[in-house]
Order: structure tokens, then C-alpha cells, then sequence
């Protein structure tokens, strides 16, 4: 028997107060509306980002609420005015979207769409400001536009990209997030050309994509640079070549890359979020053509000092949001990156959980043990 049109009831693991471990429920999920699709999740994985906001670390706490945002799934059923997703499709729902018609949708250059762009604050859909997932008739809030930890999910369609059915699920979900912003930073941004340097400020998920990018572009040198020393054997699986752990010098950072790189290295990404990584970022690029490109989130009053000079001696400083991917026009090219075996993608899944211990994914975070975890749905 069809769904289309019906209430679906499934499992989604439900954050019901900041910082206490999810639990799962029955939830009621409602059809798409209008330009919106179903999806039904297969695999998720979590993501920093998740458990910064199931922590309720500075922003407005909204719950109860259905977190996730990096999944794969299968279009269940689509609303009125959807044309390019249909049921069946497999799909990557992403935090992120691409409406087609505003200004940064229709430039080259730009993937920050202006309707649907990252919007941390907002717990119902676009179109009429209600939550699809209800438990006893009460809402339960939307986080990102995704909620992926949910074995069905309504997502705005813009936040929805088609990719190759062939590819497995299990695999390229991580593909919707951290590691695609990495990624792109690399790739799509700081450009380095084969034979060149490359800096990456931060080992995690995010910067180990950086340094991916790094390795498919050719980068003959890719630094690594992290406070813990204990990410540094690991980072060489993903092509980092030497690292080093600022507590171990006496001088800045970027005196230090400067001296094992004659002048500094041509390009560098900083994926922390540390206004001081992102000043050292950008002094330790070589002057004359070094590029440094900025990926970290920094916290809303740091403030970000450098003398001009570093510009004038001809040193570029950029900034990216999702590594400049446009999520349904770019993304399915990531997943065939790794389908023709140019992106490596099982190195960065350290960990699988069935949805039922979901709490356990969390747990490898805090402690730092895990690059990512696959959550399997319905297990």
C-alpha cells in the first residue's frame, strides 16, 4: 500500500533537553508540501555541528528536536511543484540548499543561496513555518532542514541532491557535509597547483577532507598542524606528509612553517575556527602568490588582525563556506569522485552503529575517537 499522501510513523531518535542522550520514539511524519520531498533515511553519520547544538552551546536552545544532517536515503514521495526529484531517487539531503533562481544561485562564483542558506535558529519548514514530525500531536522541531536522525524525513527539495543509484549509501552520506567542506576548500578555493605546499590548520573530519583535497590535487608537501599530537599518525593515511604541534615550539607557528619551507608554503587551510589558527594561516602562505583560505566558524566577537603588509607582499586571504560546492549541481560530482576511485571515502569511517545505540556515536565524539560513525537506520 502506497504512502504517498499518508502520516508515516517510524523511529526517529529524539533530543528532548540539551545535552541528555537521544532517545528513540514513534514520531509521526507528515507528507511533503509544497516543494518539499520524503525521504526515507538509510544511513546517517554524526557530525560536529550536531553535537554542538544538541549541547546548546551558543545559540537560542530549541528542542525537542530531530538532529542530523549528513545522510543518504530514497525519495519516498515529493510535494506539489517538485519536478526534479522523484520517488525512488537516492538522494543526499544537505544542510544547505540551491533554489535555482536568486542571484547566488545563478552565479558562477557563489553557492550561498539566498532562500535557502544554513539557518541554524529555524525548527519548521520554509513554506509554512510547521514542523513535519509530531509525537502526540505536539511538534518536534527540524534542525538544519534535515533532522536525518529519523527513519523518514521531509526536506526541502533545493536541499536535496540526486545522485548515482550505483553508489552506496553506506559510504557517500558522509559526503553531505564536513568532508565535502574540507574538500572543496582544497580543491575548489586555495587551487594548488601539483608539486605545490599545503599547510592544514585542524585534523578533524573537516580538515583531513582539506587534506584529501590536497592529495588528489598533487600537493607534493601537505603539513599538518594540531595541538593533539595523537591525530598526527592517522593524518598520514590521508596524505599528510609531516606534522607539527605548535606546543612544541618556542617560536609562532608560522615562523616555524616558514623555515621548513623557505619563505612558506603556497597554500594553507584553516579548518578550526581558532582566530589565532586563522591569523597563522595566513601568515605562514609565501608572499607573492601563497593563498590562505579560511573554512573554522570563529566566535561571533573574535576579530581577526594582521598588518597589511602580508597583502601587499602580494599574500591572498579567502574565505568558504561548504568548500563552494552548490549542493545539488556539485555534489553528485563528489559521490562520482569517489565512484571512480579518486576520492577515497572508507578511511574517514572509523566507527558503525545500529540507530538503536545512535547515543554511542556521541560517545566516540566527546572523546575524540571517531572521524565519523555510520548510523544505520532500521537496525
Amino acid at each position: 500500500m502506497s504512502t504517498t499522501g499518508q502520516i508515516i510513523r517510524c523511529k526517529a531518535a529524539v533530543a528532548w533537553e540539551a545535552g541528555k542522550p537521544l532517545v528513540i520514539e514513534e514520531v509521526e511524519v507528515a507528507p511533503p508540501q509544497k516543494h518539499e520531498v520524503r525521504i526515507k533515511i538509510l544511513f546517517t553519520s554524526l557530525c560536529h555541528t550536531d553535537v554542538y547544538f544538541w549541547e546548546a552551546k551558543g545559540q537560542t536552545p530549541l528542542f525537542p528536536r530531530i538532529f542530523g544532517h549528513e545522510a543518504g536515503g530514497i525519495v519516498e514521495s515529493v510535494g506539489e511543484g517538485v519536478t526534479d526529484l522523484q520517488p525512488g531517487d537516492h538522494v543526499l539531503p544537505i544542510f544547505t540548499g540551491e533554489c535555482g533562481d536568486c542571484r547566488h544561485c545563478q552565479s558562477e562564483e557563489s553557492n550561498m543561496c539566498d532562500l535557502l542558506r544554513i539557518n541554524t535558529e529555524r525548527g519548521g519548514m520554509i513554506h509554512d513555518g510547521e514542523s513535519r514530525f509530531s509525537i502526540n500531536g505536539k511538534p518536534i522541531y527540524h534542525f538544519l532542514g534535515t533532522s536525518t536522525f529519523s527513519e523518514y524525513t521531509v526536506v526541502h527539495s533545493g536541499q536535496v541532491a540526486k545522485i548515482n543509484p550505483d553508489a552506496p549509501l553506506d559510504k557517500v552520506c558522509i559526503v553531505s557535509c564536513g568532508l565535502s567542506t574540507g574538500l572543496g576548500a582544497t580543491l575548489n578555493v586555495a587551487k594548488p597547483k601539483k608539486g605545490q605546499s599545503v599547510a592544514i590548520f585542524g585534523l578533524g573530519a573537516v580538515g583531513l577532507g582539506a587534506a584529501e583535497g590536497a592529495r588528489i590535487a598533487g600537493a607534493s608537501r601537505i603539513i599538518g598542524v594540531d595541538f593533539n599530537s595523537k591525530r598526527f599518525d592517522q593524518a598520514k593515511e590521508f596524505g599528510v606528509t609531516e606534522c607539527v604541534n605548535p606546543k612544541d615550539h618556542d617560536k609562532p607557528i608560522q615562523q616555524v612553517i616558514a623555515e621548513m619551507t623557505d619563505g612558506g608554503v603556497d597554500r594553507s587551510v584553516e579548518c578550526t575556527g581558532s582566530v589565532q589558527a586563522m591569523i597563522q594561516a595566513f601568515e605562514c602562505v609565501h608572499d607573492g602568490w601563497g593563498v590562505a583560505v579560511l573554512v573554522g566558524v570563529p566566535s561571533k566577537d573574535d576579530a581577526f588582525k594582521t598588518h597589511p603588509m602580508n597583502f601587499l607582499n602580494e599574500r591572498t586571504l579567502k574565505g568558504t563556506f561548504f568548500g563552494n560546492y552548490k549542493p545539488k549541481t556539485d555534489i553528485p560530482g563528489v559521490v562520482e569522485k569517489y565512484m571512480n576511485k579518486e576520492l577515497e571515502l572508507e578511511k574517514f569511517i572509523t566507527h558503525t552503529v545500529p540507530f538503536s545505540e545512535i547515543n554511542k556515536a556521541f560517545d566516540y565524539m566527546l572523546k575524540g575517537e571517531s572521524i565519523r560513525c555510520i548510523i544505520t537506520m532500521g537496525a
